[in-house]
């Protein structure tokens, strides 16, 4: 069986040249184009030569530009065919994930949010924590909010440190995920940062729940039963902090830019 135009285009990648591997990307994302496109308009779209579009195609094992259009153009056709087959379950079940989402986002009070994203902001460190299923998002909320200011920690997933919490201050804040089952080690988390006279921002299902109880703000999931509601929840969170302290979140975002570039963190 022939290697379909995206087989061979990734098997074939990592020997391309720079030009060519330009027109590869370009052909991949826009094979629609590609299927009617010239050689020469390609390469305009692309930034290369019309030779480096042509030269591509021997690259790639065929015989010239031709015999790569029309790869492209069954590969293209075929994805029509199959899309136009599933657009209407897939619209439905978009209609019905957009269902699901709002109702999860539907008990977050707007004027609550901006209390916990003000406090956020204005903290001089913040403590999230999330122990067992919460973990995950406790994490999730701890990578993205580094990424806008500094001076957050977070729990492991099983336990925390006294030492850790004794730094609190009445100028902390401290993010504290809890839903059913509920872990004691949340409530003791809560309880201990209230001591330290921090702010306590709860995320759970219900206001009364053991840490909503005592919480300074609460903000509610929609759902416990699924963990997408949490995140959800947490990039309403973070969205907001970089929309309301965007000159801070910017200078150190464009920071950590820099250090990844000089670390060659992320591949290009």
């Amino acid at each position: 069986m022939n290697p379909s135009f995206q087989e061979l285009i990734k098997h074939k990648f990592p020997d391309l040249s720079r030009g060519q591997k330009k027109v590869a990307e370009f052909l991949v994302n826009f094979t629609e184009k590609g299927s009617l496109y010239t050689a020469g308009q390609i390469g305009k779209e692309a930034g290369v030569s019309e030779t480096t579009v042509i030269r591509l195609a021997y690259a790639l094992g065929l015989n010239g530009f031709s015999d790569l259009q029309e790869l492209m153009r069954k590969e293209w056709l075929s994805s029509a065919e199959s899309k136009e087959a599933a657009s209407k379950p897939a619209a439905d079940s978009a209609a019905e994930e957009k269902k699901i989402f709002d109702e999860w986002l539907s008990p977050v009070d707007e004027k609550e949010l901006s209390q916990a994203v003000e406090a956020l902001i204005k903290s001089d460190q913040v403590y999230i924590a999330g122990f067992r299923e919460s973990h995950t998002a406790a994490y999730w909320l701890y990578y993205k909010m580094n990424q806008l200011r500094n001076h957050v920690l977070l729990s492991f997933p099983t336990g925390f440190l006294l030492e850790t919490l004794c730094n609190l201050t009445s100028e902390s804040s401290v993010v504290v995920f809890s839903l059913p089952r509920y872990t004691k080690e949340a409530l003791e988390v809560a309880q201990q940062a209230k001591k330290q006279g921090a702010k306590v921002i709860a995320i759970t299902d219900r206001r009364l729940s053991p840490v909503g109880q005592i919480a300074d703000i609460t903000l509610l999931a929609g759902t416990t039963e699924h963990i997408l509601s949490l995140l959800a929840l947490s990039q309403i969170v973070i969205s907001s902090m970089q929309k309301r302290d965007e000159k801070t979140a910017g200078k150190r975002q464009e920071h950590l830019e820099k250090l990844y570039a000089e670390q060659g963190i992320f591949l290009e």
